[in-house]
């Protein structure tokens, strides 16, 4: 009973002097109870906007040509030949049927295709579609700003 707070000093049965009464002195103490609620102290709107943007694109187109040559040939052979390689070059021969007394194959000419590869670096500007985002903030109907800021 020591001077600790809250506590009361009254003094024993074998104390109490004359005319002295005894005083008993209730002690109080509070119970805090936490609770929790939902509060909805806003909303959010987000619109969505769509706009054409030009960019430019960068990019190495590949080509690829036949440079043409044509050999004369008019040498006879018993069958048509085949189309060949060789090296970078495609040979495709072409044939002509003559009539004479008997009937012969006379290859008449060769077709030689060379093919040339190349690069070209090109730049093109094209429209593009881009979408942005806005985000407003919307406070709740009967929500005062303060109170919409003590939930942060």
């Amino acid at each position: 009973m020591g001077g600790g707070h809250g506590d009361a000093v009254v003094p024993s049965d074998d104390h109490v002097a004359e005319g002295v009464t005894e005083q008993v002195i209730p002690l109080a103490e509070e119970i805090l109870h936490v609770s929790k609620r939902t509060v909805e102290t806003g909303r959010v709107r987000i619109s969505l906007s769509t706009e054409t943007v030009e960019d430019v694109l960068r990019d190495t187109l590949r080509t690829r040509r036949a440079e043409v040559e044509r050999v004369q040939i008019d040498r006879e052979v018993s069958e048509p030949p085949q189309t060949r390689q060789d090296g970078d070059v495609l040979i495709v021969p072409v044939v002509e049927e003559v009539l004479v007394v008997e009937r012969r194959l006379v290859l008449r000419e060769e077709i030689r295709l060379r093919f040339i590869d190349g690069e070209k670096a090109v730049e093109r500007s094209v429209e593009r579609r881009v979408q942005r985002a806005t985000v407003d903030r919307v406070p709740a109907a009967g929500v005062t700003p303060l109170a919409a800021g003590m939930d942060q």
